[in-house]
């Protein structure tokens, strides 16, 4: 259902659990799955906090790891990160050219400008960059791919289901909360 992460990563979340999941918004995989990983989200528990990661394992890529930090840095993500899901995979709009791109952030209600220049500045790139070397850093070799904790790592296809995959989730992140309680109280 998972494997073991060799070696653990230090988590970025503090005191909470972290799950990180690796997508990328032309995944088809990843489409599929943002409908019950939403809904999974509203039951994480309060010492648990996802962190999502748009892998880049190609230059083609690049782009839609551009427009997830660009979406989260104007705290657009709730808003509009399904929406972006629905426009590459349901209007089969090209939102890697930056052109489209512009237009369809623009239909959001996006002031057009701003975007643009957050997406092209030197903070998101570095951003989208970081987010490649975590991916290389834990071994992904597909998307979507969650790694809980730093330590465990896990897939639809490992864990055998949809379904499955939420009950590993689950579960390691009990075993997370416990390792992490166990070297609190030595």
């Amino acid at each position: 259902d998972y494997t073991l992460v060799n070696p653990p990563r230090a988590v970025a979340t503090g005191n909470k659990v972290e799950v990180l999941e690796f997508f990328w918004y032309r995944c088809p995989h990843c489409f599929q799955l943002e409908p019950a990983l939403t809904k999974w989200l509203k039951t994480l528990p309060k010492d648990a906090q996802i962190r999502r990661v748009p892998a880049v394992f190609r230059p083609d890529w690049l782009p839609g790891a551009k427009l997830y930090y660009s979406l989260e840095q104007m705290k657009l993500l709730g808003r509009l990160h399904e929406k972006v899901f629905d426009a590459y995979h349901i209007q089969n709009v090209d939102l890697d050219n930056p052109a489209v791109l512009g237009g369809w952030v623009a239909k959001q209600g996006v002031n057009r400008k701003q975007f643009e220049s957050l997406y092209t500045s030197f903070a998101i790139q570095s951003k989208a960059t970081q987010g490649a070397q975590l991916a290389t850093a834990y071994a992904i070799r597909g998307v979507p791919a969650f790694i809980v904790d730093g330590k465990y790592a896990t897939s639809v296809s490992q864990a055998g289901s949809e379904a499955r995959l939420f009950e590993v989730l689950d579960q390691l992140i009990a075993k997370a909360r416990a390792e992490r309680a166990g070297k609190k109280a030595k």
